[in-house]
């Protein structure tokens, strides 16, 4: 059975593609990704189209986890398309939770519920200086992302 999964933050370009490489890398390190399709997706439209900050695209590189997606932003079917939807703060959940149809089959989790550290809030370092933001950022989504398929698979 195939499950999908997707990332949502503000812009689709820092947290999310962060998420969904990281999520996409430990499928296939594990040798499961044909049993999951990763995406990731942005609450605003103002990124649509580009590619992840550079610091983001950094981090990856740094851990050696390709990524090539451009942001998009969510539409109303992926609330059916999708088995999991994860946000990365309280804000995006409302977002999510008041964007959402009436009815819907995703269940909308905040991704840092998974996180075994207790650090719920993925924090947004689109606006930090420098990267230390993103390095805490990705380590965030490796634990919860670890802890989630551990739960689920």
């Amino acid at each position: 059975m195939v499950q999908k999964v997707l990332f949502v933050c503000l812009g689709n370009i820092c947290r999310s593609p962060i998420a969904e490489a990281v999520f996409q890398h430990l499928v296939k390190e594990k040798g499961i990704s044909d049993h999951w399709v990763v995406d990731s997706a942005a609450i605003g439209s103002w990124h649509v189209g580009k590619q992840p900050d550079t610091r983001a695209r950094q981090i990856l590189k740094n851990h050696n986890i390709s990524y090539n997606g451009k942001a998009r932003q969510i539409q109303t079917e992926d609330f059916n398309e999708f088995d999991y939807i994860f946000g990365m703060d309280d804000e995006n959940i409302s977002d999510l939770t008041s964007e959402a149809p009436k009815k819907y089959k995703a269940k909308i989790l905040l991704l840092g519920d998974f996180d075994p550290e207790g650090d719920r809030i993925i924090r947004d370092p689109y606006y930090d200086s420098g990267s230390e933001g993103f390095e805490k950022c990705f380590q965030q989504c490796l634990r919860s992302s670890e802890a989630f398929l551990k739960e689920n698979n």
